[in-house]
């Protein structure tokens, strides 16, 4: 039995969408996605992100230049999340900076909002991220983690099936 049946749902069906109809997402969409991840948390509350959307046709062919896939260029926004490293918090031990662990957070609200509205998402990492920080003019200190497309997803496009480990394969008490 799971007690959290609407979040599960979310988690069951958000996909890393690789399909999108042309249809624009709606800005008042766009700002509730973004607003959910905002409210993530962060490390002493600290909030190290900037998110910047790309719609414009040259911020698109900027995404599109920094990622060698084609499926990419169907995605109708993109949203660039970035890290800004001298905001967050590092873990005074070690000095281990949780920019990324912050951001990672923040990212996976947003994909969940979305996924709650119908909109697809998916985190792509492997892309070039000098094309991006020139083409947004990013500050130093500003590093782009990921881009996000984000649409609707393709007339036919839905989750596929899971596949996951088992909990048991997964969870531990006490000691490893």
């Amino acid at each position: 039995m799971n007690t959290y049946p609407e979040l599960y749902s979310l988690s069951l069906n958000r996909f890393s969408c690789r399909s999108y109809s042309s249809q624009p997402v709606p800005e008042d969409a766009m700002m509730a996605v973004l607003d959910v991840a905002r409210l993530a948390p962060s490390a002493c509350n600290r909030q190290p992100w900037i998110f910047v959307i790309a719609d414009t046709p040259d911020e698109r062919e900027a995404v599109v230049q920094s990622y060698a896939r084609d499926w990419i260029r169907t995605a109708p926004e993109y949203i660039i999340a970035c890290g800004v490293h001298d905001q967050a918090w590092h873990r005074p031990h070690d000095g281990k900076d949780h920019t990324d662990v912050d951001l990672s957070i923040a990212i996976e609200h947003l994909c969940l909002a979305a996924a709650s509205l119908h909109l697809g998402t998916c985190w792509v990492c492997n892309f070039d991220p000098e094309i991006i920080r020139s083409a947004f003019r990013l500050p130093e200190g500003v590093e782009p983690v990921a881009i996000i497309p984000i649409g609707f997803p393709a007339e036919g496009v839905s989750a596929p099936d899971k596949t996951r480990k088992e909990l048991s394969e997964i969870v531990r008490r006490g000691k490893f």
